[in-house]
């Protein structure tokens, strides 16, 4: 890998690429696309998303301004006509407005500017690489099944969020128009977390299981699965496939797959045990949302100070997602010699520990901005 490109470096899983780069000292030329008004500002924002990851200040002094790429995906003609791009051989497209909220640049980020930055890169002849992070969920699975990378996009089908929607949307729009691009595609699960780091980079989702625990009662059953992954190893996955053997647009999970997925009820056991309480256990009751709406008034004795609105939202599309019991088949990506990922619960005690002292509203934040 000559040069690599990456976009999304100041979020959850672009940051935790760049820390196994600069931790492993990889002797790699770094592009990092960078949303700031200059390169000393872009290169300050780098470096403040990696002490969230703990990088030493050692680490750090490695990166410098030439590295920065300023520019935004929602505006990509503010960049693409950068003569550094034609060095560019590999690009990592982390990039993206994940959010489950109604933001507008969803769809402007996600699928308008990917799509010409795609373009852009499908115009450098040295390009070997362009490996787009996706999400397993674009696919609409069906509940109870696990899935396989062949599934096909299903017509007409309804999405519970607008960003799923566009994942799956920009899919089949670079594979359509922009054939000559070398695209390879990630499909990562449910992203909880860091093994080492707990929920310090990012809460995103972890809240989603202490509220239900807090509740004591949810959408989902004790006995449903969920297909959880934690941040590292998703960025060791990423790093493999930026070099690995794969066919023009073909598709990979990184996801826990049926053996290493969690049930519910492990979920409550392992977070009990890290808070040094018992378990929800049988006090817990499967309900419908509507329920749960019933329950509105009593949100701010259970949670403190909080939007029930936006709750109740919450919980009615995470809800939704959580009743769907579906795990993301993951042998391709074993076969290609990446190792079996941990459990959600081998590592639910760190998340405990660094979310000590933060309310629920406070840690959904990060997925509703």
């Amino acid at each position: 890998m000559n040069t690599l490109l990456i976009t999304g470096v100041t979020g959850f899983l672009g940051g935790a690429v760049l820390e196994k780069i600069l931790n492993n000292k990889s002797p790699i030329n770094l592009l990092l696309l960078v949303r700031a008004e200059n390169s000393d500002a872009g290169l300050e924002r780098v470096k403040r998303n990696m002490r969230k990851f703990n990088v030493s200040d050692e680490a750090l002094s490695t990166l410098s301004t030439a590295q920065i790429l300023l520019g935004d995906l929602g505006e990509p003609e503010g960049f693409t006509d950068d003569s550094r791009l034609e060095s560019v051989t590999h690009v990592l497209n982390c990039a993206a407005v994940a959010s489950f909220g109604n933001n507008p640049l969803v769809w402007k980020v996600n699928v308008e500017g990917t799509l010409s930055f795609a373009r852009r890169m499908e115009k450098v002849a040295g390009l070997q690489r362009f490996l787009h992070v996706g999400t397993a969920m674009s696919c609409t699975p069906e509940p109870d099944s696990l899935v396989a990378e062949s599934a096909e996009f299903r017509e007409n089908a309804e999405h519970l969020v607008a960003y799923t929607h566009s994942k799956s949307t920009i899919e089949q729009l670079m594979r359509k128009e922009c054939p000559q691009l070398p695209l390879a595609i990630a499909r990562p699960s449910i992203v909880v977390g860091h093994t080492s780091h707990g929920c310090t980079p990012s809460t995103s989702i972890f809240w989603v299981f202490s509220m239900g625990l807090m509740l004591q009662k949810f959408m989902c059953s004790l006995e449903d699965r969920v297909d959880v992954i934690p941040v590292d190893y998703c960025a060791d996955a990423l790093l493999m496939l930026l070099e690995s053997p794969m066919a023009q647009g073909e598709v990979v999970h990184i996801s826990a797959g049926e053996e290493n997925s969690v049930r519910f009820a492990d979920i409550d056991s392992a977070m009990a045990l890290a808070l040094e309480k018992a378990p929800v256990g049988d006090k817990y009751a499967q309900v419908s949302y509507e329920t749960l709406v019933k329950m509105r008034r009593e949100l701010k004795d259970i949670f403190g100070p909080c939007n029930e609105r936006l709750m109740l939202k919450a919980m009615r599309l995470y809800g939704a997602f959580a009743t769907l019991n579906v795990r993301f088949s993951n042998d391709k990506l074993l076969s290609m010699g990446m190792p079996k990922p941990p459990r959600f619960t081998d590592y639910i005690a760190r998340c405990v520990q660094t979310t000590r002292g933060l309310t629920i509203p406070q840690q959904m934040e990060v997925d509703f901005k």
